[in-house]
């Protein structure tokens, strides 16, 4: 990768995690780039579209351009309207929050999410796009759950797990403690948490697989007195039958090796 892509590459994904915007200065220095070379690749990105100047001689802040074009990707592939319904559904049974992410590569996605019966309706919100946090969230371990325990901790180890004052208490900071959670998950069939990725908050997932592969995960999430674990294992064959619908039930139960909860 030349230095110039991969420096306009640093800037956008930083500009990512300050949408409010930064001034040209600081951005350089945070980024450690000459602050020539780093006011003629925010002029290069402005000319394309992806940044803007919040007012003459102003921070620099994202456009949607990006936001367009990740939806795009995902419209043409046709992952989240089919999964909408399905979201709905969902959402409206458990009356919490249900997620849909997608797998790219050696990434787990937020892509959607419905509110419960609070708010009917797919919609997109600003913390989409985000990447789930594989080690402590419900979304990532039901991702994890389908691949080997060696897969599992290379992609963990080269995302980290985090700092543990940013998670909930029981969140796992260490190799053993997460690989309980995993296979305790696949004994399961789901992955189940009780405030591990935040205080007082707890959240269960499933993988959506097709031929055998994760591609993307399904999850609910709501507060710990409400969504307490009984109320995870009731909601449980919702949560599989919808992952079921949007792959292929055979893949799933022959990697499980047991048919879905709630369906014989």
């Amino acid at each position: 990768m030349s230095l110039a892509l991969e420096r306009a590459l640093s800037i956008l994904e930083h500009l990512v995690r300050h949408p409010q915007g930064l001034p040209l200065s600081l951005i350089a220095s945070e980024l450690d780039i000459p602050l020539g070379p780093c006011h003629r690749l925010l002029g290069d990105l402005q000319r394309r579209g992806y940044v803007r100047q919040a007012r003459r001689q102003g921070d620099y802040v994202l456009t949607t351009k990006l936001v367009s074009l990740g939806l795009g990707l995902l419209s043409s592939a046709g992952v989240v309207d089919t999964a909408a319904p399905l979201l709905e559904r969902l959402a409206q049974a458990s009356g919490e929050l249900v997620r849909l992410s997608i797998v790219d590569d050696e990434r787990l996605t937020w892509v959607a999410k419905v509110q419960g019966r609070r708010q009917i309706g797919i919609r997109y919100d600003p913390d989409m796009g985000m990447d789930a946090r594989l080690s402590c969230t419900a979304s990532g371990h039901a991702w994890l759950m389908t691949l080997s325990d060696e897969r599992a901790l290379e992609l963990v180890s080269r995302q980290g797990f985090g700092a543990p004052a940013e998670y909930g208490p029981k969140a796992p900071a260490t190799i053993k403690a997460l690989l309980g959670h995993l296979h305790a998950a696949r004994v399961r069939g789901y992955a189940m948490i009780d405030e591990v990725f935040a205080p007082g908050m707890n959240a269960m997932a499933a993988p959506v697989l097709r031929r055998r592969q994760a591609i993307g995960v399904i999850s609910i999430a709501g507060p710990r007195q409400r969504l307490t674990p009984a109320r995870m294992h009731e909601l449980a064959p919702e949560l599989l039958a919808c992952t079921f619908e949007l792959g292929p039930v055979s893949d799933a139960s022959i990697l499980f090796g047991k048919p879905p909860l709630g369906k014989g």
